[in-house]
């Protein structure tokens, strides 16, 4: 069993906090998510995560011009420099204090930094070599009396425009210039979210956060109106360059700028919370608190598009560079959602689960992911793209567990109910009810999906239901403390249980008698599951171990102690090292790997943990998260950040808030009034299950940060084998020329370079195919017939497939089935692909025969009407 499983993608979170980011060419979207950005690409419908990760929760994000750079900030400050096409981390720099807003100059040499009240402008660092001090400060810029909230650049670079809670807006240069002082907008009664430049650079637009709009234009004399706008601004210099230069050329640093025209949104208890502007098309969007957002064309103040999008804040938004796609993010709820405003439909649409994510479940075929949350909903993911395309939003509580079976998916939840969904309609069509109302907490479905049983919290019992019918069958008794897990044996004739009271029980379920002897345990049991083959039960426990229990004598085997090994991370208000804890050191989810030779747990804790069956060691450790903002990633306590009070991260701060709306707590249903200082709660990381996918090649957890997906590194375009010098593309070409087909195939096979498999393989002859398959080594079956799926998914070449595919089998059948746990992946790509190929004739050979009952139909008609013609001519006649 392979243990080099490596972090592949984060699904069921979308957005967090911070601001989006479109790419240049407007084809993808950034979206931080936690301490990692994911990119959702909105033409090919995938997403994916990139794989650093800041030490705490994204603050800021900014991408270059030519989409080379990615600069990312926490929110202490601490910022990586991303190579963003690579997606590795350049360099490491931290600021001085919070970073408010960053961004890249539009010539691409400049990144600026907004600080507190101030503004650093640094050298962009090269992305193409390494350097020992990447980070260059140009200048810095002061002037504002409080936080600045957002930085424009004009189109030059040669200029910018800073907002601040100060309730003005100022214009800086880059290089000092002669005779200039930085401009002041003001005027403003509410704190200025963002200025922009019109496309000419010859207005200014200033948006405030009470919803005032002012318009700036060139101001040509001085007037007694202008008095109470510009009180400092200084008369053009008198230098002859600086005037042949102002002839010649607008510069928006020497110009006069004068409030021409103020406009208000007149929303009702409604503010402003981000911004952005279009300036080619000179449209404003704005994102108001109620979830609205407005799209309105300047300097007319004409609204062209206004529409409600989230119950909650808009927290940031985003325009593509044409201009046709807008992006939200709203951070309360989780959404993501990308708008085209002409055709008024959505691009993407995508929320993850209000609070913690309970449990998964892999499908049969292992392309999609069922998870379910704290929110009650279920959610179906699909595991290649990462998106989110059905969500079943019936329950009413908190969902404990799902499990698919063949096209349906049930889900257990503390509302008493058991769903049953047609992944077909995407429709619930059975609710299973016990008779006295129960909160369910474990679920498990037979392997034909004929019956289904959950286990209650209150009740300690196990319900047992028909899946035709909807009946109750039975209701097994015997436990006397929650079921805190049930799984079904493969062959569907026993099923386990797990419970609290320190037991675990196997039911014959067909069976006359429905007593069980029950297995002790030495602590509580959190979690079970049956091996593949039916032999033996893994049972995970309060105390930190891994019980394994023989099958058919009910007795335990052996047990391994995994509390040192899941131990690590201590919380902010822990009064105790990590390695004291005893509060982390169990699994709460175990799980087999499709050939049942390793164990998969995870737990409280930031570990997961994947063991060795017949060894019974330790195999791999995974961290599912680094973020320093979620509780239990630190493994020891800072001394700087402690004070009288305690940590320094345990302090409320929010309570310090000069905005009343910012200290108000209204998350409590019925809340109409608030409570006057929010409740500051820092979450855990923990993870709540795992599973692994059916093919054996990838499993996932539900963690705090969401949904992690591990696979076996396939993404690498260049994995060579057996590598040596002579291996070179013109050699194997050489080889190709001379008609050494099996060399030539070997030999692109260990360099792995797709383009020159490809070419190989279409040259070989098919009467040479039989031979080259039985003199293929073993060594290189399983890249090959990777290499065959691929090639049958895209390739017209259907018959010659077909033969590489039965000379492989036929030549290597024995080998292959006897190492099928191995191949198992291989196995089920080669039969989705014959699968899709049958549909596909299938399909075809149907069409063919209606278009020729067609043709046969015609041809009958036309001679029906010319026997009817030939017999009116000849009654005419």
């Amino acid at each position: 069993m392979k243990a080099n499983f490596v972090f592949q993608n984060l699904c069921g979170t979308v957005y967090r906090q911070g601001n989006v980011v479109f790419t240049p060419d407007g084809n993808s979207v950034l979206s931080p998510v936690g301490n990692r950005v994911s990119v959702f690409d909105l033409v090919n419908n995938k997403s994916s995560t990139l794989a650093f990760e800041n030490r705490k929760n994204i603050a800021c994000i900014a991408l270059s011009p030519d989409g080379n750079i990615l600069i990312s900030i926490d929110e202490d400050g601490r910022a990586l420099l991303v190579h963003f096409r690579k997606g590795t981390t350049l360099h490491h720099m931290t600021f001085r204090s919070p970073v408010s807003h960053v961004s890249f100059s539009p010539c691409g040499k400049y990144i600026a930094v907004c600080l507190g009240s101030q503004v650093e402008v640094w050298l962009t660092p090269s992305h193409l070599a390494r350097e020992f001090a990447p980070f260059v400060l140009k200048r810095t810029y002061t002037g504002h009396q409080d936080q600045v909230t957002s930085l424009t650049w004009g189109k030059g670079s040669r200029y910018f425009l800073t907002t601040s809670r100060d309730m003005t807006a100022r214009m800086f240069t880059l290089d000092p210039l002669e005779g200039f002082m930085p401009k002041t907008f003001g005027g403003h009664r509410d704190v200025v979210l963002s200025a922009y430049f019109s496309e000419d650079e010859k207005t200014i637009y200033t948006v405030s956060r009470d919803g005032a709009v002012f318009i700036w234009n060139a101001k040509k004399t001085l007037s007694a109106e202008d008095s109470d706008i510009e009180e400092d601004i200084l008369d053009l210099p008198s230098t002859s360059s600086v005037a042949a230069k102002r002839t010649t050329d607008f510069l928006p640093a020497y110009t006069r700028w004068g409030v021409s025209n103020r406009h208000y949104f007149n929303l009702p208890s409604t503010r402003v919370v981000c911004t952005t502007f279009h300036s080619h098309s000179s449209f404003l969007i704005v994102g108001f608190s109620t979830g609205v957002f407005g799209l309105y064309e300047m300097p007319t103040f004409t609204p062209i598009h206004t529409l409600s999008i989230s119950n909650e804040k808009i927290s940031s938004v985003a325009v593509n560079p044409s201009g046709e796609w807008l992006a939200f993010g709203a951070a309360k709820l989780g959404q993501l959602l990308v708008w085209e405003w002409q055709s008024e439909s959505y691009v993407l649409k995508q929320q993850g689960h209000y609070y913690d994510m309970n449990t998964l479940s892999f499908s049969p075929d292992g392309q999609y992911i069922a998870t379910g949350g704290e929110d009650g909903k279920v959610k179906v993911w699909n595991a290649s793209s990462g998106f989110c395309f059905v969500t079943f939003p019936e329950h009413t509580a908190s969902i404990s567990q799902v499990e698919f079976a063949r096209n349906v998916l049930f889900s257990a939840s503390l509302d008493g109910t058991v769903r049953a969904y047609d992944m077909v309609r995407y429709r619930n069509f059975r609710t299973f009810t016990s008779p006295t109302p129960v909160q369910f907490c474990s679920l498990a479905v037979d392997p034909s999906g004929e019956v289904v049983c959950a286990g209650s919290m209150d009740s300690f019992e196990i319900y047992m239901w028909s899946v035709q019918t909807g009946k109750l069958l039975d209701i097994l008794t015997g436990h006397s403390a929650p079921i805190s897990g049930l799984s079904f044996s493969p062959s569907g004739n026993q099923l386990a249980s797990s419970s609290w009271d320190r037991s675990v029980r196997l039911w014959g379920i067909f069976g006359r008698s429905r007593s069980s002897e029950p297995i002790s345990l030495s602590a509580e049991a959190t979690s079970l599951s049956f091996r593949p083959d039916g032999s033996e039960i893994v049972v995970s426990t309060l105390d930190g171990q891994l019980t394994f229990i023989d099958e058919a004598e009910g007795q335990i085997t052996s047990v391994i102690e995994a509390r040192k090994d899941i131990s690590g991370g201590r919380k902010i208000d822990d009064r105790m090292s990590s390695s004291n804890n005893a509060s982390s050191k169990y699994f709460n989810s175990v799980t087999w790997t499709s050939d049942g030779s390793c164990v998969l747990a995870g737990g409280n804790s930031k570990y997961v943990c994947i063991y060795s069956r017949t060894e019974g060691v330790l195999l791999k450790k995974y961290q599912i998260s680094e973020n320093l903002s979620l509780d239990g990633t630190q493994e020891f306590l800072d001394s700087r950040r402690l004070t009288e009070l305690g940590p320094i991260d345990s302090i409320d701060k929010n309570g310090d808030a000069s905005d009343l709306e910012d200290r108000l707590d209204n998350s409590l249903p019925g809340a109409q009034k608030g409570d006057l200082s929010k409740r500051k709660y820092r979450r855990e990381a923990k993870t709540n299950c795992v599973r692994f996918s059916t093919s054996g090649r990838s499993w996932a957890a539900a963690s705090t940060e969401g949904l992690l997906l591990y696979s076996l590194d396939e993404g690498t375009t260049f994995d060579p084998f057996d590598l040596t010098l002579d291996l070179t593309p013109e050699t194997i070409l050489k080889t190709l020329g001379n008609e050494e087909y099996l060399l030539a195939l070997i030999m692109a096979l260990r360099l792995s370079e797709l383009p020159l498999l490809l070419r190989v393989y279409e040259n070989v002859p098919i009467g040479e195919i039989k031979l080259i398959s039985r003199q293929l080594p073993q060594i290189h079956l399983e890249s090959f017939l990777k290499f065959l799926i691929g090639h049958m998914e895209k390739s017209p070449h259907v018959e010659y497939d077909l033969i590489w595919i039965n000379y492989i089998l036929t030549a290597h059948g024995r080998w292959l089935m006897s190492h099928k746990g191995e191949m198992a992946s291989v196995f089920r790509g080669l039969l989705r692909g014959l699968g899709d190929w049958e549909e596909g004739v299938v399909r075809l050979a149907r069409d063919n025969g209606y278009k020729l009952d067609y043709l046969i139909s015609q041809v009958e008609r036309v001679r029906e009407k010319e026997l009817e013609e030939s017999r009116m001519e000849v009654e005419a006649v």
